[in-house]
């Protein structure tokens, strides 16, 4: 009997894998795929944190030391800062180099075996499309459309939103320059990119789930930037915002967007996930040792993961919705507030792995407090 059942070899599930098998239990870890890192979903824009908490160093395409954001009326705000703000990485080298780590570590993968489901009793049998499995706790890391997660009950996330992003032969002059463009008519909901990567250069975007299919609005894109004839490839999927209301049952836990650790205002998922790992780690730990494994023996992550990162989650999820009510002209005024504000300085010290820090940097000042309450009423309806 195995000690740590991992459904799921995404960075998530690698890195639990990684960090129980260096305490000498025994995990295996299923995936539904023939390899990690595959399909591809995630951009690869990451913070130099996130890399260092990640254990492995993956192919890095770019160094990103600012953002230019394009807003419906062709006005923009440029943003550079001496220190990076941001690596682009090869996120398929990224999952195949934590997974190669963890197997280093002692840990078994199964490739090419689904999970179909799991029933508890004194251990956990995990059902899938090849043999059941047998062990003392299951960990779901099987991402947004965890079938681990839904066996805890009606655990939904808040909302999905819909990703799609195409590598063209493109090379950006700016290679430590993104480009964010905002607006309904580009990308209803949330926003769209354009991220160097060397000799190529990943254009993609997010939508609202309401808004429909993804790819029409990269089409436009591409189209209008001269693109749409020299794309290599193209990557879809979604992406689940808001913390699960369940992240423990018996003899399980979950993690990475199993768990809804995403951020609300970039969908950027490995830097919650990997401090959530911590939790993951420690609770399992204590759970293996003492032979407590039932839920409220593991209600320790929810607390510590709430109190380490999963309020400031929720917080910008609050953000989020006030955000997809704007409109073009309300973009176009926020572009005119943070002009009549001089707030340039001010998101310079953007840190992507917690965008909201800006925000209440900004409204620190009465004055610029007092100037954004009529953006505010319009986004409150």
């Amino acid at each position: 009997m195995h000690d740590v059942i991992v459904v799921g070899a995404g960075p998530a599930g690698n890195l639990a894998a990684r960090r129980l098998a260096e305490k000498k239990y025994e995990v295996i870890v299923l995936e539904e795929h023939e390899s990690p890192g595959i399909p591809q979903h995630c951009t690869g824009l990451v913070s130099e944190e996130t890399i260092k908490m990640s254990g492995v160093m993956p192919e890095v395409y770019s160094t990103l030391h600012g953002a230019e954001v394009i807003f419906p009326n062709g006005q923009s705000v440029e943003v550079r800062s001496d220190k990076p703000m941001g690596m682009m990485i090869d996120r398929v080298d990224l999952e195949v180099k934590m997974a190669e780590a963890a197997q280093d570590a002692g840990a078994d993968y199964c490739f090419n075996e689904r999970y179909n489901g799991h029933t508890v009793g004194d251990a956990v049998v995990v059902d899938t499309s090849v043999r059941p499995h047998r062990g003392k706790i299951i960990i779901g890391a099987d991402g947004a459309n965890s079938q681990v997660a839904m066996s805890l009950g009606d655990n939904s996330p808040k909302e999905y939103i819909r990703g799609i992003q195409a590598d063209v032969r493109y090379m950006m002059d700016d290679q430590d320059m993104l480009k964010i463009y905002l607006g309904n008519k580009v990308a209803p909901g949330f926003f769209a990119w354009a991220i160097p990567c060397g000799a190529f250069t990943r254009i993609g975007l997010c939508t609202s789930w309401s808004a429909g299919p993804p790819s029409e609005y990269l089409s436009d894109i591409l189209i209008r930037m001269g693109f749409h004839d020299k794309v290599i490839r193209v990557h879809s999927g979604k992406i689940p915002l808001g913390i699960r209301p369940f992240l423990c049952g018996d003899r399980c836990l979950l993690n990475g967007d199993a768990a809804g650790f995403v951020k609300p205002l970039s969908g950027g998922g490995l830097y919650p996930a990997f401090r959530a790992n911590n939790h993951l780690v420690n609770v399992i730990t204590n759970g293996l040792d003492s032979d407590a494994l039932y839920s409220r023996d593991l209600s320790d992550y929810t607390r510590a993961c709430m109190e380490d990162f999963g309020r400031e989650l929720d917080r910008s999820y609050q953000l989020r919705k006030r955000y997809k009510k704007l409109t073009d002209n309300d973009f176009n005024r926020i572009y005119d507030y943070i002009q009549k504000n001089d707030l340039v300085p001010y998101v310079r010290e953007m840190d992507i792995d917690h965008p909201g820090e800006v925000i209440k940097k900004v409204l620190k000042s009465p004055s610029r407090l007092l100037s954004a309450i009529p953006l505010a009423l319009r986004s409150v309806k």
